[in-house]
């Protein structure tokens, strides 16, 4: 598999890393304005690193976009005299819907519109994809390139604005709870760095648990939680202060967000 990345900034990089651990790939050409970002990729094998969009996918046969909304269609349009009715098509553009990316390449191409987040770079990306018509026979090439950086769903078109809150914010949203439990363990009398990794392996545990077992949340709750204990008390104290309500109110929010980002 021979995949160009087009705009490779810290999505695109993270998308980089990822591809980097699949046995199907071949080759890799990453493209940037200033290759200077790019230093990490040098010299690595099967890498190949260049400024030059049309040179890029003249060696490719999978097109992955990671370039800002706002210029993608101008790079669309550039590149379409140099297309082939063999390339796939991926785009990780926020708001970008696949019909605008038809109307400038046309239906007859493989078209696939996906939202990974940066935990490809590390392998456990959750990806969510969509595809044209024509791209349909490419599904399962596209979870093969997303799997190999996580996992990967295909969902309709219509839910995939959700998804990139849920999935692609969702590293912010999760970050920022880890660094709060981060900075409550320090007020306990735990060192900055101690209280890192408590953090951090707690979380990762609370997820791992919830994956390996496909419980509810609430069952995992329950086995942890005791009449009149210390974490009922802890949990009631938070659902007081808004902790749920106030995610939720985030995750909408962001979703209104996206939402007016679509209509521009």
């Amino acid at each position: 598999m021979k995949v160009a990345i087009i705009g490779a900034g810290s999505l695109g990089q993270s998308i980089a890393k990822g591809l980097l651990t699949s046995d199907a790939l071949t080759s890799l050409c990453l493209t940037r304005r200033n290759l200077s970002s790019l230093k990490a990729f040098e010299g690595v094998e099967k890498v190949t690193l260049t400024t030059d969009n049309i040179e890029a996918i003249k060696q490719a046969e999978v097109i992955i976009f990671a370039v800002q909304p706002r210029h993608f269609e101008g790079i669309l349009n550039d590149l379409k005299p140099y297309l082939t009715e063999n390339h796939v098509l991926i785009s990780v553009i926020t708001g970008f819907a696949i019909a605008r990316m038809e109307a400038i390449v046309g239906p007859h191409y493989y078209v696939i519109r996906a939202m990974p987040n940066t935990a490809a770079s590390v392998g456990q990306s959750m990806t969510c994809f969509s595809t044209n018509i024509k791209g349909k026979e490419k599904s399962d090439l596209a979870k093969t390139i997303f799997n190999s950086m996580g996992t990967a769903l295909e969902i309709p078109e219509e839910q995939l604005q959700a998804a990139t809150v849920i999935c692609a914010s969702g590293i912010a949203f999760w970050m920022r709870l880890i660094r709060a439990t981060t900075q409550g363990a320090i007020q306990l009398g735990f060192e900055a760095h101690e209280a890192h990794q408590l953090a951090m392996q707690t979380c990762f545990g609370a997820a791992s648990l919830l994956k390996q077992s496909g419980k509810h949340p609430e069952e995992e709750i329950d086995r942890v939680t005791t009449p009149s204990g210390c974490t009922i008390e802890g949990l009631n104290e938070m659902e007081h202060q808004g902790l749920s309500s106030s995610l939720i109110k985030g995750i909408n929010a962001s979703f209104e967000k996206i939402n007016q980002i679509k209509t521009k």
